[in-house]
């Protein structure tokens, strides 16, 4: 088999990580966990995976984000080795895996629906791929009882999917796949199904077993926050190749593109017209709502800051905060979402009250388009 060595910082790479994973080490000493190069995927005459390039590090809480249809889940089953490219090369820690089988590749893969065994206990759940690779008795209920209480779950080894919570069942289903020791676990929208108090809750234990176990998480999803909060980096994918790779705050603070600045949060955006004809600037910029400050109109503004005036369309209350809709000049339609503090937004902010709008210079992102 091939070997990939990296001499340099590697394609996509976080700024202070090496290729171990670890912040403030010497890069390409180690190739990466996974690296993808040129991988391309075509079903017949569509093209799901356009030439896509990438390295994941060592415990890495990695994250592909993206609408459906955007190529994110057909990369995780080509890492998998459910999918079979057509060209391009996969290699995981090191090596090219490009045609292995999936049982011989060095990673698990959680999904959405768990996939558990409903006539078999918790237990014989967890034990089942050890029993299949012949793993001694005793060492299977060692390693068995170890991932119940990784998860969080000792005491229940007896009993049935059917008995479970969907949150219970998601937790056998990792601790399934973490019990075989890969070096790469692949989570494909692992909690699509929940509801989303249970959703909030599995994220942070999510992140906690993550860190607890130290191997590299490859997390599938199309909701932003998910990825946001989870992830140490993410790659947003749109039409098979990626718009943006980088720190989740990173990608969120300085959104490369529109789509990014769009599916990633949500952004005000002023096009080349208006950004020339209201500010004296070139180029397309996005705004976050956030960012966007909003006074009765003739208040003080910040003299150093980008303004405007509009007339106020909606305010709506959604509990810790309140987004303001406000038309502007140059046709252009903008929101402002201000946190529910003490007093909340001033009372004069209602529909059809003119406003000005500011924002700090160094939130107005200039973006491609």
């Amino acid at each position: 088999m091939t070997e990939i060595r990296t001499t340099g910082a590697a394609t996509g790479s976080q700024p202070g990580f090496d290729s171990s994973g670890a912040a403030g080490g010497v890069e390409g000493v180690h190739p990466p966990q996974i690296s993808l190069r040129a991988l391309r995927k075509s079903f017949g005459s569509v093209t799901a995976v356009d030439g896509i390039d990438l390295d994941v590090f060592d415990g890495e809480f990695f994250a592909m984000l993206g609408p459906s249809g955007s190529g994110k889940t057909t990369v995780l089953r080509m890492i998998a080795g459910f999918e079979v490219p057509t060209s391009g090369s996969v290699f995981l820690g090191g090596v090219d895996a490009t045609a292995l089988p999936s049982y011989r590749r060095d990673v698990n893969t959680v999904f959405q629906d768990y996939a558990l065994f409903p006539h078999m206990t918790v237990a014989k759940n967890i034990e089942y791929g050890l029993l299949v690779d012949k793993v001694p008795r005793a060492e299977r209920i060692r390693r068995v009882g170890e991932a119940l209480e990784m998860v969080r779950l000792g005491g229940y080894e007896a009993r049935r999917p059917t008995q479970l919570s969907g949150g219970q069942r998601q937790r056998v289903a990792l601790a399934r796949a973490l019990v075989k020791r890969p070096k790469v676990l692949l989570l494909d929208e692992p909690l699509g199904a929940l509801d989303l108090k249970l959703r909030e809750q599995m994220q942070l234990e999510l992140k906690a077993i993550q860190r607890e176990v130290g191997i590299t998480f490859v997390f599938v999803t199309h909701d932003q926050d998910e990825a946001l909060t989870l992830c140490d980096r993410l790659a947003v994918f749109n039409n098979g190749q990626i718009e943006q790779l980088g720190a989740a705050h990173e990608v969120y603070e300085y959104p490369a593109t529109a789509f990014v600045a769009a599916f990633v949060g949500s952004s005000n955006f002023i096009g080349a017209d208006a950004a020339q004809s209201l500010f004296g600037k070139t180029g397309s910029f996005a705004v976050r709502p956030e960012k966007v400050a909003i006074a009765p109109r003739g208040e003080p503004t910040p003299t150093n800051s980008p303004h405007l005036d509009g007339i106020v369309r909606d305010v709506v209350y959604a509990g810790s905060v309140t987004r303001i809709v406000v038309d502007g000049p140059a046709g252009l339609t903008l929101n402002a979402t201000v946190l529910n503090a003490e007093g909340g937004v001033d009372t004069s902010i209602r529909r059809g009250a003119p406003v000005t709008l500011h924002w700090p210079e160094t939130a107005f992102r200039r973006i491609s388009d």
